[in-house]
């Protein structure tokens, strides 16, 4: 599965965190604040979401564009600490 994540964090430390996370995890820095992974399953999606849950605060929020899941496109959101999802389908 692709997976896209953009980041608009509130600190510096947050970002060099953040970004140290996702390159751990194997995704390449396309653009300032923008991340890609052409081939993460959904175990280490979800271990990724909670890791980050655990580096930022309210002030922070990641985007995270998912396709195809299920044939369709979800974008998961953390505002405020909580995690959204949006589901588009074809």
């Amino acid at each position: 599965m692709f997976v896209s994540v953009c980041c608009d964090l509130s600190s510096s430390d947050h970002e060099q965190a953040v970004g140290a996370l996702l390159k751990q995890y194997g995704f390449s820095k396309m653009q300032a604040h923008v991340y890609e992974h052409t081939s993460i399953n959904e175990e280490y999606l979800k271990r990724l979401k909670r890791d980050i849950d655990r580096l930022t605060d309210s002030y922070d929020a990641v985007r995270m564009y998912q396709y195809p899941l299920e044939k369709t496109l979800q974008i998961s959101t953390l505002k405020d600490k909580k995690w959204r999802k949006l589901v588009v389908r074809a």
